[in-house]
């Protein structure tokens, strides 16, 4: 007989995997360097009136499925009634098998709710019940999703123009011992032809009181926004790079192209990558100074669905895999950064799984200085935090480069509930070292097993990022 439905032993298929999550991985605590949390519902511990808002709110994952499955838009991100789009969820949810929603949703019901059928359109109504009647009770705020999952650091994501009013008043109450810290995301400014980008540089003129006439203006605002981020504690930088861009080209013609923008001229290709080669270039050498930590993400295809977009907005669940030319731009862009005063420690991560070569052999081209994977691999991320996925970016990186050295895995979440994709990651991880034991591809040596995956699971990250930790 088979495994019953996601008992103590889901996911690990070997008494290694399952000695190695039960008695290392387990008890770990996360430390989420990436994800897109609100911190001011983290300070006023927002509560929750049901189910759907806590679970199904902002959640584009699920919007996504629910799509698949034939949902009208009304019960997605429409006006119906929460039980409405929650039944339509509990209908979508059998149909999901091999999706890691399947996964992920059962994980969180049973993790915050201690709720173990699974969820169809039969169970649906008790479900809802017994998670509203506790939602309505103590325990289930905002600030109890975090201390129940044992959450040390949460990284937001955040414009630098943005006041950090939030992250400042939870980093001066007492009562809170969860260090949330901001990140530095300055994709508006590199967007030279975005139709938001002179309505933000208007906007970097007035947080900064700096009068933005040409390109020395800008960069100093920018040095004034990093040094106000990192007084709040921010040690993290942030790039969506949808596309990687690097052309080699000097300051002056990177100010000519800022000044075409300034003008509201359209800006050529080639500008526009000088221009965002010159910044990045800029801003690592800014990174670097300060000992932040700086992030890639790269190769993702936004906004693919017009009519949508103008309907629901962005971040929707209308973006998807770019396959764009990445390895000699990157290879270029972190070299350019290295020669202008040093690359940061820099993660890196593309969408695209056809990447994780280029990224696993890439990184060894720029570790060193005496830092322990200096240059990571980013972990499996967004269409690439499947369990098939996540394997195969630890594959690669085990081969080309060193898994134990990785800081293992983020949320990358708009959701309180999705912590429980650490426990997820973390079986995953300690199966696979378990089956290179059992394959004789490595000795049974538990301790030497066990430092690693603690290593993966927590003690990497706390020493790779300059955090200072409440605790």
């Amino acid at each position: 007989m088979g495994n019953a439905f996601m008992d103590d032993h889901f996911l690990l298929e070997s008494p290694v995997a399952q000695a190695l999550y039960h008695d290392y991985a387990k008890q770990m605590p996360i430390i989420d360097y990436h994800c897109h949390l609100s911190p001011q519902e983290i300070l006023e511990n927002k509560r929750y009136r049901n189910l759907t808002e806590v679970w199904l709110y902002g959640d584009h994952y699920k919007w996504r499925a629910m799509r698949a499955n034939g949902i009208d838009e009304a019960l997605i991100t429409g006006d119906a009634d929460d039980y409405e789009k929650f039944l339509a969820y509990a209908r979508t949810v059998p149909l999901l098998i091999g999706n890691p929603l399947y996964h992920w949703t059962h994980l969180e019901l049973r993790r915050y709710f201690g709720i173990e059928e699974p969820l169809n359109a039969d169970t649906a109504p008790r479900i809802w019940e017994q998670a509203n009647a506790m939602l309505a009770g103590d325990g289930f705020a905002t600030r109890d999703f975090i201390t129940k999952s044992d959450v040390r650091v949460i990284c937001t994501t955040d414009d630098p123009t943005d006041s950090l009013e939030y992250h400042r008043m939870i980093q001066e109450d007492p009562t809170f011992h969860v260090a949330v810290l901001p990140s530095f995301r300055p994709d508006k400014g590199l967007e030279i032809n975005g139709s938001g980008f002179l309505p933000w540089i208007a906007k970097l003129e007035q947080v900064t009181g700096l009068a933005i006439t040409d390109y020395a203006a800008l960069l100093a605002a920018l040095e004034r926004r990093v040094d106000y981020f990192h007084a709040a504690q921010c040690r993290v930088s942030d790039h969506g790079l949808n596309e990687v861009p690097y052309a080699a080209g000097t300051e002056a013609e990177a100010a000519a192209a800022f000044a075409k923008a300034l003008a509201g001229e359209t800006v050529s290709l080639q500008e526009e990558q000088l221009y965002k080669t010159s910044l990045l270039v800029y801003l690592g050498r800014q990174y670097a100074k300060r000992g932040w930590v700086m992030q890639y993400h790269m190769n993702v295809l936004r906004n693919n669905n017009t009519p949508a977009l103008n309907r629901i907005g962005v971040d929707a669940g209308y973006d998807s895999v770019n396959d764009g030319v990445m390895a000699r731009p990157l290879s270029r862009l972190l070299d350019a950064v290295e020669t202008a005063g040093g690359l940061p420690k820099t993660i890196l991560y593309s969408l695209n799984p056809a990447h994780n070569h280029v990224i696993g052999s890439m990184i060894g081209n720029f570790q060193g200085g005496g830092i322990a994977g200096k240059i990571q691999f980013g972990s499996g991320w967004w269409f690439n935090d499947t369990k098939e996925g996540m394997i195969a970016q630890m594959k690669s990186l085990a081969e080309l480069g060193m898994l134990s050295r990785f800081v293992g895995m983020l949320t990358d979440s708009r959701s309180f509930l999705s912590f429980t994709r650490h426990e997820y990651f973390r079986r995953i991880l300690c199966n696979l070292l378990g089956e290179w034991v059992v394959k004789g591809e490595y000795p049974d040596d538990r301790q030497q097993l066990g430092a690693i995956v603690q290593q993966i699971c927590y003690d990497n990250a706390s020493q790779y990022f300059p955090f200072r930790v409440h605790r």
